[in-house]
């Protein structure tokens, strides 16, 4: 098939996702390969797992911690979407995951924010809180189909921004975070721990400024993109990493513990 054929491009992704497969980054063949190009690769394989009957239920923001760009090579950040077979929520924030089904994966603590009205590109971080029904802690695990983690940005974009699952915890309304929110979500740390040893103390600020702002940048992004692209009432955002992504292996347990928000911590166990 010829190599620059998005609907080619889309199927050989798309099998690399749902074998748990590696394959050659896009960019290797194609050095030209740009992002509008792999938002269109993408989005095909959006439709493709539509048409199976997967549930789409939102959208994940990667890269959106600098500190991680230069040693992925990328410089700003990227979007793909979360489906309902890739999401599992449980307010004991306890979790268990096998991991044979994922490539070279990687766990990234988060921010989940959920609308219950759809929010507007330019909106204040006073306006985009008054379009959050709930808030939520979460952990994203990513994966690499291009080996070793070597791909430029627009590999990633095909590849659905790296998303692999995403566990949610307990679900907080605004209201009881508190006042003085928008601050705080810029302000509060957490602890990542890999079998009770500290790892990283991250902070709200390391996405963009902070969560609010991350998801500023996606709708700015959005605003770009075709209508029926736009961030919908019901949707959630899972808004980046805060701290460095790390490799997981089967026999750990990773944990958090958040200081400055109301949030509880999470704790998961990876599994062969």
């Amino acid at each position: 098939m010829p190599a620059s054929d998005p609907a080619a491009l889309a199927r050989d992704i798309k099998a690399a996702q749902d074998h748990a497969a590696c394959i050659a980054p896009v960019t290797a063949r194609l050095p030209r390969f740009s992002l509008d190009a792999a938002y269109e690769v993408a989005a095909r394989v959006h439709r493709a797992r539509l048409a199976e009957g997967a549930a789409a239920i939102g959208r994940k923001i990667g890269f959106t911690n600098s500190a991680m760009w230069a040693s992925l090579g990328v410089d700003f950040p990227v979007w793909g979407r979360v489906y309902a077979h890739t999401a599992v929520h449980d307010d004991s924030g306890v979790f268990r995951c096998r991991l044979d089904r994922y490539v070279e994966p990687r766990i990234e603590p988060e921010i989940v924010l959920h609308f219950g009205s759809a929010p507007a590109p330019g909106s204040n971080p006073a306006e985009l809180l008054a379009c959050v029904d709930w808030i939520a802690h979460g952990f994203e695990l990513v994966q690499s189909h291009y080996p070793a983690w070597q791909f430029q940005a627009a590999d990633t974009v095909a590849d659905n921004a790296l998303h692999g699952a995403l566990f949610i915890g307990a679900q907080r309304e605004p209201a009881e975070l508190g006042p003085g929110l928008a601050e705080r979500l810029a302000r509060f740390q957490v602890a990542l721990s890999c079998n009770g040893a500290l790892r990283e103390t991250g902070c709200g600020a390391n996405v963009l400024g902070s969560p609010l702002a991350a998801l500023a940048h996606l709708l700015d992004v959005l605003a770009d993109r075709p209508k029926d692209e736009a961030i919908q009432a019901g949707e959630l955002v899972t808004t980046g990493t805060l701290t460095r992504a790390y490799p997981v292996h089967a026999g750990e347990t990773w944990s958090t513990e958040l200081d400055g928000i109301a949030l509880p911590g999470m704790r998961i166990v990876f599994e062969e």
